[in-house]
């Protein structure tokens, strides 16, 4: 899915989906790729997002509202500043995705997504990480599709990570984003639990 008429080509990608898609993953070798800087969203949460959702409580606009503007924040400056970034962050929502297009209008949104139990599974081994796989079902009820005006693809996780990656770089090659760094860091790449 692309969107329709665009003033520019987009410098920033955005890696998104519900919990348990790789979003990480994905964004890691996209930045190789592309010899951008990556950002983790995960870590732009407040402790207090981050305690409610270790509860097993899931977050509201007003809780991902200050999270998702200070991640706009970051974009504009590697904007102000040249640089490509790629973020892995949930958007699961347009108005979400609004509030990172705040300061930069053209980013490219990477939607992983797949189907509810192959994700479960995957939350189910993971190990570490504050977002307990009880979330998931909320994260579905939340989630909004890409838009017909928004520019982005979505893409289906049961394939390789390698696979992913390869579309996801085909589509931003497109946009007008083509890969320019280190095609030697991610031969390995498998999905982190």
């Amino acid at each position: 899915m692309t969107s329709t008429p665009r003033t520019a080509t987009p410098r920033h990608v955005v890696v998104m989906g519900v919990s348990g898609t790789g979003k990480s993953t994905v964004a890691d070798a996209i930045a190789a790729r592309l010899a951008g800087t990556l950002v983790e969203g995960d870590s732009f949460h407040p402790q207090a997002n981050i305690d409610k959702m270790a509860a097993g409580m899931p977050l509201d606009d007003d809780d991902r509202r200050p999270w998702l503007q200070s991640l706009a924040r970051k974009i504009t400056r590697m904007d102000a500043e040249g640089k490509t970034g790629v973020i892995a962050c949930s958007s699961l929502r347009r108005l979400y995705r609004d509030w990172l297009r705040l300061g930069v209008q053209e980013l490219f949104f990477v939607h992983l997504h797949t189907d509810y139990d192959v994700l479960d599974e995957r939350m189910s081994q993971r190990r570490g990480h504050f977002m307990p796989p009880s979330l998931l079902k909320s994260q579905f009820e939340t989630l909004e599709m890409l838009e017909e005006d928004e520019l982005g693809l979505q893409i289906d996780v049961r394939h390789t990570p390698q696979a992913v990656v390869t579309r996801a770089l085909e589509a931003l090659a497109v946009a007008g984003l083509p890969p320019r760094g280190d095609e030697e860091r991610d031969p390995g790449l498998i999905w982190r639990p």
